[in-house]
């Protein structure tokens, strides 16, 4: 649903009542919001903005946890990246803790009146089970970048607000923990802020590797013990093991895609979520699930909840993980394709558009005609009328190949809808190069 317009927003506050007032109604929003909202009402939580989120933290012990909190060392990078957009448009950014309690909240002086008066402070807590459905507590408890747009939340105190979270992970252990944050008006509720929450985390989780407690960035061959997911480029996604290669199926593609991006377990519930907008029957997923573990073995596929038992790493990863560094022609390398292009599953099609957005932004932000040339060079730049003009700015004036550009880009304009806005974005991953 576009949640941009005063129309979408009553749309969506018109089903928070519905189902809030309805015992037994199904939510009628996205699968991501409708599975949260459920866990949300099943947990006793007032949706009418009642009970604020609580204050876990008192002053002198919010000190003490950002002392030693691992993200203390990349908060002047947030600040740099998400800081000044925050401050101009009217903002705030805000780090928390893998428990979603917020560490650090800041950005325009007058979102942050407002955001005190629904307790958005440092020291709440604001995971999902205790503040209800919001970008850091349901990007936390997902494990990847969420957006939560008006009336998406479930406490109506915050319908005034749009949010864009994604969680930050120990380069080394996978781990989470913590999650990066914008939340503000209607600017908030687009893709290039999804894009920008997760660009940031991404360039947090890049600048803790090069510490020295840290690993280096990884290769393309896997670790000893690890599984490597390739699925740019393809329909069918390769999972290679030790010796082992495997071709899986475009169902199982998305399957393992899905608890690969998470790297903890999964109730099935929420891969149904993951994997479809319809409802998927739970004993169609449990079939599934049997085939794909005959496929890999029980050793690699856990259940209770639904967990790869091996760390696995994506050519996805690799790819944002080179954006986050600023090495934006070995990215390009990397980058075989979109994402499962002919999948429809809402976590591949959130990633894949979330990973374009990324690429082409840094590719422009970087204004290097080799790299644009690759771009709309490739099928799936060939149209995009945005880097044809930009490859006939960065080009000489005079140059046949620039007047080539040029007129492919005007060809193009009449006929080819914009592509999302991505200025922001772009200035932000322009700020990742070294």
């Amino acid at each position: 649903m576009d949640a941009s317009g005063a129309g979408a927003v009553a749309l969506l506050r018109a089903a928070h009542e519905r189902f809030v007032t309805s015992a037994g109604r199904g939510p009628e929003v996205r699968g991501l919001v409708a599975d949260s909202w459920r866990r949300c009402a099943a947990g006793g939580m007032r949706p009418d903005g009642g009970d604020p989120p609580p204050l876990l933290r008192p002053p002198a012990e919010l000190d003490a946890c950002r002392l030693t909190h691992p993200l203390a060392a990349v908060l002047p990078l947030f600040r740099d990246l998400l800081g000044p957009g925050a401050a101009d448009d009217g903002h705030v950014f805000a780090v928390g803790d893998a428990d979603g309690t917020l560490l650090w909240v800041e950005g325009d002086a007058q979102a942050i009146r407002r955001a005190e008066r629904m307790r958005f402070v440092a020291g709440a807590g604001w995971a999902e089970r205790t503040a209800g459905t919001n970008a850091p507590g349901t990007a936390l408890r997902l494990g990847r970048p969420v957006q939560i747009v008006t009336g998406e939340h479930y406490s109506a105190a915050v319908h005034d607000w749009s949010c864009a979270a994604a969680p930050v992970r120990d380069p080394v252990t996978g781990r989470v923990v913590g999650v990066v944050d914008l939340s503000g008006g209607a600017t908030i509720a687009t893709p290039p802020a999804l894009a920008a929450v997760r660009g940031a985390a991404l360039a947090a989780e890049a600048q803790l590797a090069r510490s020295p407690a840290s690993v280096p960035f990884p290769g393309p061959d896997a670790a000893p013990g690890e599984m490597r997911l390739s699925a740019l480029g393809r329909d069918h996604a390769v999972l290679e093991y030790g010796d082992h290669v495997v071709r899986l199926s475009p169902r199982h593609s998305e399957i393992v895609l899905a608890l690969a991006l998470v790297g903890s377990g999964m109730t099935g519930e929420q891969l149904a979520v993951d994997l479809s907008e319809r409802e998927i029957p739970a004993s169609t997923l449990r079939a599934e699930m049997t085939r794909l573990r005959a496929v890999l073995g029980a050793d690699l596929l856990g259940s209770r909840p639904y967990t790869l038992l091996r760390p696995a790493r994506t050519d996805a990863d690799d790819v944002s993980r080179l954006l986050a560094a600023g090495r934006v022609h070995e990215a390009l390398d990397r980058y075989r394709g979109p994402l499962l292009p002919c999948s429809e599953a809402p976590v591949v099609v959130e990633q894949r558009r979330c990973l374009e957005q990324q690429l082409r932004a840094a590719v422009l932000a970087a204004g290097d005609a080799g790299l644009l040339r690759r771009w709309v060079g490739a099928t799936w730049g060939a149209e995009d009328t945005g880097a044809w003009a930009a490859l006939a700015h960065t080009l000489p004036g005079g140059s046949p190949q620039r007047a080539a550009a040029a007129a492919r880009a005007r060809a193009l304009a009449p006929a080819t809808p914009a592509f999302p806005q991505l200025r922001t974005h772009a200035a932000v991953l322009q700020r990742f190069r070294s």
